[in-house]
């Protein structure tokens, strides 16, 4: 009977694999059509499927030439809208193309799960009618996004803090870069709200409101050399971005040399974006390894979603002196049942000069044995070579800039494990150049 059992459970396990192919086989004879018409036709210039028909409930529309035009196609998989179901995230990767320039891959996305866009309708609607259902359209012109009008010369704090990660305690100075620095009109480089269209103004609201990465992508630009993916345009509520390269859970197994050389970046980012001449810090409260990716050709690492990222101007906290601004703040390690967690007050984030938030982030969900993703733990820098392993220094530094034993412990280990894994990928380059 018990060797009987094995045989059972390998042809239930079969039947099941022959249902499933069958199953699919199945859909695909009944979307035949659907396929055909789906390789004929560009939905990316359809108004109704990126949602052009919404604005200015949108975040955009410095792109809709080229999206009408037919610059920007979908790649062959994402023309299939019946596996729209596994693309909860609705992220698409799609091909621009431009005369002189050739084509190039670009990376879509529409900023929310289908849930979370039709939760964004309803609360236009809550906010303008009190009723969740109503005319989007009119609706946001009765909505507080429309009533911050033209005749305010600045957008001020205390109209929106708050509303996003972005503006949890915004300064008058961050508000100021990301007006001057908005993509979505034509006459950038104003701090002034009048300087503005109405629609505008709305667009640049909204997605203040309900998600800013397209603005911290825009006031903190790849091309000033901060480490986030490069923002290129918006067609109503469809956004692309430069595609960046494989996210960084690609590299989980690549050689022991590659993933030192990764690690090192990510902690550089930390530090940049905790430290900067700007005096804005860049905490990222959102870290995964999908949230990361990695060139092909420079293999740099690139922040590739930037949902949940609160700045904090170093400079007003310095110059109001909440208090214990300048006593440092120590992010606590917590044990988590979840994947890619994080412990953090935003209000001390808020309100310290010297916070080690960025290091604990990283060390914790990416490189560190606490990391878990997807099933796995280890983190990136996981099976070290014997000799690494045997020195031991690498997993003290790692666990202290994880779970730190002495007070202020991270920091030190965070500069340390920096120097350190500089140290190892200068001397694996040393190595493969003999």
């Amino acid at each position: 009977m018990l060797r009987f059992l094995p045989l059972k459970l390998g042809r239930l396990y079969r039947c099941l694999k022959l249902l499933l192919v069958v199953g699919l086989f199945v859909i695909l004879l009944m979307n035949t059509h659907s396929l055909f018409a789906s390789f004929q036709k560009n939905e990316l210039t359809d108004r109704r499927f990126i949602n052009l028909n919404k604005c200015p409930a949108c975040f955009g529309t410095s792109w809709c030439r080229k999206f009408m035009n037919g610059q920007v196609s979908f790649e062959t998989w994402g023309r299939l809208r019946f596996l729209d179901v596994f693309n909860v995230k609705n992220v698409y990767f799609a091909q621009y193309g431009e005369p002189r320039e050739g084509t190039r891959r670009v990376v879509l996305k529409r900023l929310g799960s289908n849930q979370e866009l039709a939760e964004i309708d309803q609360k236009i609607c809550k906010r303008a009618t009190g009723r969740p259902r109503c005319d989007l359209i009119q609706a946001m012109y009765k909505t507080e996004f429309a009533r911050i009008n033209g005749d305010v010369r600045l957008l001020t704090p205390e109209v929106v803090e708050g509303w996003s990660d972005l503006v949890h305690c915004p300064s008058q100075r961050l508000l100021d870069r990301v007006v001057r620095r908005y993509a979505e009109t034509k006459d950038s480089g104003s701090f002034l709200l009048k300087n503005l269209k109405d629609t505008e103004r709305m667009q640049l609201l909204m997605t203040l409101a309900f998600n800013p990465e397209p603005l911290v992508l825009q006031s903190f630009p790849s091309d000033e050399g901060w480490p986030f993916a490069k923002y290129l345009g918006a067609c109503g509520r469809m956004v692309a971005v430069n595609y960046v390269g494989e996210e960084l859970w690609s590299f989980y197994n690549a050689p022991w040399e590659k993933r030192v050389d990764l690690a090192r970046q990510l902690m550089d980012i930390a530090e940049q974006l905790t430290n900067n001449d700007f005096e804005f810090a860049l905490y990222l409260l959102d870290v995964s390894f999908d949230n990361f990716a990695v060139g092909p050709r420079d293999g740099k690492v690139i922040v590739v979603d930037a949902e949940n990222v609160l700045v904090a101007d170093k400079r007003l906290i310095k110059q109001n002196k909440p208090e214990s601004f300048d006593v440092w703040y120590e992010s606590r390690f917590e044990e988590c049942d979840r994947e890619a967690c994080l412990s953090f007050s935003k209000d001390s984030l808020c309100n310290r000069v010297t916070v080690d938030h960025n290091y604990y982030a990283v060390c914790q969900n990416l490189l560190s044995r606490y990391a878990t993703w997807r099933g796995t733990t280890g983190g990136l820098l996981h099976d070290p070579p014997a000799h690494i392993a045997k020195d031991g220094q690498l997993e003290t530094l790692l666990d202290e800039c994880t779970r730190p034993k002495k007070r202020y412990g991270r920091f030190q280990a965070a500069k340390e494990l920096r120097e350190y894994l500089t140290q190892l990928a200068a001397a694996s380059s040393s190595a493969t150049a003999r």
